[in-house]
């Protein structure tokens, strides 16, 4: 049996979260084509007969504005030591960007083998591949390169045999039937913020959250209530929409797919609530799960 924990970092939306999702098959973090949908660390559990591996979906790490970006920056940061080894995944589509540039001078405090992960190939041609690997290849001395697109499911068994490489313990960490070690509060929350984002596009800045308030499991159906946080009354009108049409869309959503996943009925109440500032604020900040 080898084991280990690997850490998933990178400036927001290039795929991070869709390339763990990939990784262990099954859907632990939410997507969303709005940067920085991911806010907390997230843990996917990888099983194979003789491996497991652990990994850890970060915030993407971006100038903080406020204090939760200062929180959601020092969480991505401290997965970048006491690792087995870090996946540094950018959009091969875009180019080396400022933010790249910025984590790989980060990722020189670390100590763990750095696997570049160039995603999102399937926008691109072998040429452009190429050049993408090249712009990149002498800025950090990387022990692999591997271009891949989570997306399409391209080179990701590739992926998880050079990760393999790295793994140093012998230790079964979680059940082979473990996806992930979040809790069902946080996927619930997560599964409606989801929804959000998807249904309202650019209307809806990272003013909002989720919080899941009520969870009440019965013989045939699960009870669920999660509060909407947004920081400014005129975002909670959007968010409900005309004659709450908007709000019961979203609910609808976030109900089906939470039915799929928990293979029971669900009866989902969601409550919209203005904390004006929360993002500032450690009290809500802890209360909603971005502190321990």
């Amino acid at each position: 049996m080898k084991s280990g924990f690997v850490s998933i970092i990178g400036r927001p939306n290039v795929g991070k979260s869709t390339l763990l999702n990939t990784l262990i098959n099954e859907k632990v973090a939410i997507t969303s084509n709005v940067a920085g949908t991911t806010r907390n660390i997230i843990q996917g559990i990888y099983n194979e007969k003789d491996y497991q591996i652990v990994f850890m979906d970060t915030p993407g790490i971006v100038k903080p504005l406020n204090k939760l970006g200062r929180i959601t920056n020092k969480q991505a940061l401290s997965l970048v030591k006491d690792i087995d080894c870090l996946l540094f995944v950018v959009d091969a589509s875009t180019g080396l960007g400022v933010g790249d540039k910025h984590i790989i001078e980060i990722l020189k405090r670390t100590g763990a083998p750095v696997i570049l992960v160039l995603n999102k190939i399937d926008k691109l041609n072998n040429v452009e591949i190429m050049y993408s690997i090249n712009e990149y290849k002498d800025l950090y001395p990387f022990a692999e390169i591997v271009p891949v697109s989570a997306k399409v499911h391209d080179n990701i068994e590739r992926l998880i045999e050079v990760i393999k490489k790295y793994l140093k313990d012998g230790i079964k960490y979680f059940e082979d039937d473990i996806k992930t070690s979040n809790s069902i509060y946080f996927m619930i929350s997560e599964t409606v913020r989801e929804k959000l984002f998807n249904v309202l596009t650019e209307e809806i800045p990272h003013s909002l959250t989720c919080h899941t308030s009520f969870y009440e499991e019965k013989k045939d159906i699960i009870n669920v209530g999660v509060d909407i946080i947004v920081d400014r009354d005129t975002i909670k009108k959007i968010i409900i929409g005309k004659k709450g049409e908007r709000l019961k869309t979203i609910g609808t959503l976030a109900r089906k797919e939470l039915e799929e996943r928990m293979g029971k009925k669900v009866y989902l109440e969601l409550y919209v609530k203005t904390i004006k500032n929360w993002k500032d604020k450690e009290k809500y900040i802890k209360e909603l799960g971005f502190l321990d």
